[in-house]
């Protein structure tokens, strides 16, 4: 007769400790103004993650910069790649960048992406909407079409901007970058570069934008004059647009781009030049250029932006938190209407860079660690 094998108590005890050790060093416990808070890990194995947009089920739909989409389940495992993502142009920060839920994506099932597109010339910002079957084997999209592309196409690796924001009557905002080597093209209407432009879902322009009655003027075209804006949310009270942008060395910004607003790049910064420190333009204020609503200097290379208006941290209602590629952190930035007046910065602890920041259907803050290539949730401690 077998003999079923048994286990000695302290194996079973010992596993027991080793689950427990496990589990709590999956949770860090930091401090912040607002009590102790809990970072737990949701998931890892991401490489160089972008974008976060938590789909209905509470399933994460992530961008991953080298051209792929992941779904992540609530229990932390990866999907396959989603198959049919256009290619990318995945050098430098250019890639696979910011995705979003469509408006009617309960119905429809359509996301929303932006990417470097490659061209013959160079390579542009671009974005595509399609039809996602999230429970398909592998995961894919179809009926992919792209509604939006820069006009200028440079070569380089940079400043792509990227985010992409729908407003309450369906208007897709896009944030673009002016390219770095391009940054007089920033005041030019007739050019994409350093641009946010709105449009509608499909691609068409409404016939309400600033300048679709100019000649000399692209339609698209809501606001001009930025830098690198890799930032954007709409404020949960006023359903303003509120975007943040990089600066050189100095002079990241914090903006409310309204119709038609001049926001001086790079004629008018708070920024210095890499090399040499000598300063770009003509001063860091003129009477017909929008004041920034805040400026980093230096430069804390923001990335990510989410209003909180979850019930986990009722103090923070109304906080606009903003992740940090430079410093690895996540400011709390502390409003009073459109004034900011105060800053914390949380997970210093950590000092990973911080891609992007949302607020989960929980309440809870989610940010995408783009060093660790995870996914971490802020909570409460207790």
């Amino acid at each position: 007769m077998r003999h079923r094998l048994r286990h000695p108590r302290w194996i079973t005890a010992l596993a027991l400790v080793l689950a427990t050790a496990l589990a709590n060093a999956q949770t860090l416990r930091l401090d912040s103004a607002q009590g102790k808070l809990a970072v737990s890990t949701v998931a890892t194995g991401l490489d160089t993650p972008w974008s976060l947009a938590f789909l209905p089920d509470g399933r994460m739909l992530v961008s991953e910069r080298v051209g792929r989409l992941r779904i992540v389940g609530a229990d932390g495992v990866l999907s396959a790649s989603i198959t049919n993502v256009p290619p990318v142009h995945a050098s430098g920060q250019g890639g696979l960048l910011d995705v979003v839920l469509g408006p009617q994506f309960a119905a429809d099932q359509r996301i929303y992406f932006s990417f470097a597109q490659p061209t013959a010339r160079g390579v542009r910002t671009a974005v595509a909407r399609a039809r996602l079957d999230a429970d398909a084997t592998p995961p894919r999209l179809s009926e992919v079409e792209v509604i939006f592309a820069q006009q200028d196409d440079p070569p380089g690796g940079h400043h792509f901007g990227s985010r992409l924001v729908f407003d309450d009557a369906g208007h897709l905002f896009i944030t673009l970058g002016e390219r770095y080597h391009s940054r007089e093209r920033a005041l030019a209407l007739d050019s994409h570069l350093g641009k946010i432009v709105r449009i509608h879902p499909d691609g068409r322009v409404p016939g309400d934008n600033p300048f679709v009655r100019r000649a000399d003027a692209l339609p698209e075209i809501w606001s001009y004059g930025h830098r690198n804006v890799q930032g954007a949310a709409r404020h949960p009270v006023t359903g303003a647009l509120w975007t943040h942008e990089h600066g050189p060395q100095g002079g990241d910004e914090i903006n409310i781009p309204r119709a038609g607003a001049n926001h001086g790049w790079p004629e008018i910064t708070f920024g210095r030049e890499y090399v040499t420190g000598w300063r770009i333009g003509e001063g860091s204020a003129r009477a017909d250029v929008a004041a920034p609503v805040h400026h980093w200097t230096p430069s804390i290379a923001p990335s990510g932006m989410a209003f909180y208006t979850g019930a986990l941290f009722p103090a923070w209602q109304g906080n606009l938190f903003v992740g940090s590629l430079k410093f690895g952190m996540l400011a709390r930035v502390v409003l009073k209407g459109e004034r900011v007046v105060s800053e914390e910065r949380l997970l210093t602890e950590i000092g990973n860079r911080i891609r992007d920041v949302r607020q989960g259907p929980d309440g809870a803050l989610y940010v995408l660690d783009e060093t660790e290539g995870r996914i971490l949730r802020i909570a409460p401690a207790n």
